[in-house]
C-alpha cells in the first residue's frame, strides 16, 4: 500500500520550477501530487506521478538530483479532527511523522494526506486496523513500476 514518491532537489531561482514540470508535461506526465518545501537555496519538489521511470529518466536527462521514497496515502473525512484522530493511534504506538502533504478533492470529496512515517509498514498496519482507507497506485492513475 506504500507509493513510491519521487524527491527533487531544485535551485531558488525564477523558472527552475516551470523547466521541471514542463519538462514532465511535455512527456505526458501527469503529476497526481506535489509539494515543495525551502529550505534556503534549494527547494524539495516532492512528486507523485503518473509514470515514475519516465519522470526518473527525465530528471537524470536535466541533470536534476532526484531520490525515490515510499509514502502512504490516507484518505480522511474532510472536517474538523479527522487528522488528528489519525494521528492518535499512531503516538500510542511510537510512530512518527517525518513529513507529510495533503489536497483536497480526492474521488470521494474527502481529503487525502501523503505521509512518510518513521515506520511506513507499521503505520500501515496501525491505519487499517483503525479503519483508515489507503490509497494505493492504481486509484491514484500510477503506473506501480519504477
Amino acid at each position: 500500500m506504500k507509493l513510491k514518491q519521487i524527491a527533487v532537489l531544485i535551485e531558488n531561482s525564477p523558472g527552475r520550477l516551470l523547466e521541471v514540470t514542463q519538462a514532465l508535461g511535455d512527456a505526458g506526465i501527469n503529476l497526481r501530487a506535489l509539494n515543495l518545501v525551502d529550505t534556503g537555496e534549494f527547494g524539495i519538489l516532492r512528486l507523485l506521478v503518473s509514470d515514475l521511470a519516465k519522470t526518473r529518466r527525465i530528471l537524470m536527462e536535466k541533470q536534476l538530483p532526484a531520490i525515490v521514497d515510499d509514502v502512504v496515502a490516507a484518505e480522511i473525512e474532510d472536517k474538523p479532527g479527522q487528522l488528528a484522530a489519525l494521528l492518535k493511534p499512531l503516538k500510542s504506538a511510537k510512530v512518527h511523522v517525518v513529513y507529510m502533504y495533503a489536497f483536497i478533492g480526492f474521488s470521494s470529496g474527502g481529503a487525502v494526506m501523503i505521509f512518510r512515517f518513521s515506520d511506513n509498514d507499521k503505520a500501515i498496519e496501525i491505519l487499517r486496523k483503525n479503519g483508515i482507507k489507503l490509497i494505493d497506485a492504481k486509484a491514484f492513475g500510477m503506473l506501480e513500476t519504477e
